[in-house]
């Protein structure tokens, strides 16, 4: 394939993939909170309690703008802070019950959206759909793989 062709290819691809995850995010009932504040709260439900400060460095973040956003989904009642246990100057943020529970909804009407959208397409396109996600998989274990 030419150079060309597979910058197009690869440009292409990354709008598609972009759009669907757009249309994924679009699904959910959870859409009232930002960006930052849906991806704050994957980050504590998947890697559990972290510091203010751990969660703006992880999300490239300045600690005054991640506090701001720690402090508007704590007023939502979806995470809470506690103290640190060795560091009487940092606190904890954590998911609460209400937090884990929105992830959970949201979580699964992503899912059903999909399921939806891919039962809508012949056999031969799931399969295929299926086939290019073992690839990405594959992708995404060489990018890690490099880090």
């Amino acid at each position: 394939m030419a150079e060309q062709a597979l910058d197009n290819e690869v440009t292409s691809l990354m709008t598609a993939i972009g759009r669907l995850t757009r249309r994924v995010r679009a699904a959910v009932s959870s859409r009232d909170l930002s960006w930052t504040q849906t991806a704050v709260m994957a980050r504590l439900d998947k890697e559990g309690p972290a510091t203010a400060s751990d969660l703006a460095r992880a999300e490239g973040m300045k600690p005054q703008s991640m506090g701001s956003v720690v402090a508007s989904l704590e007023e939502l009642g979806l995470i809470a802070r506690r103290p640190h246990p060795t560091d009487g100057r940092r606190t904890i943020v954590e998911l609460t019950k209400k937090g884990a529970g929105l992830r959970k909804i949201a979580s699964d009407e992503k899912r059903t959206w999909l399921a939806q959208a891919v039962a809508q397409l012949d056999a031969r396109d799931r399969k295929t759909l299926f086939a290019a996600n073992e690839i990405i998989r594959r992708l995404l274990e060489t990018d890690r793989a490099e880090e």
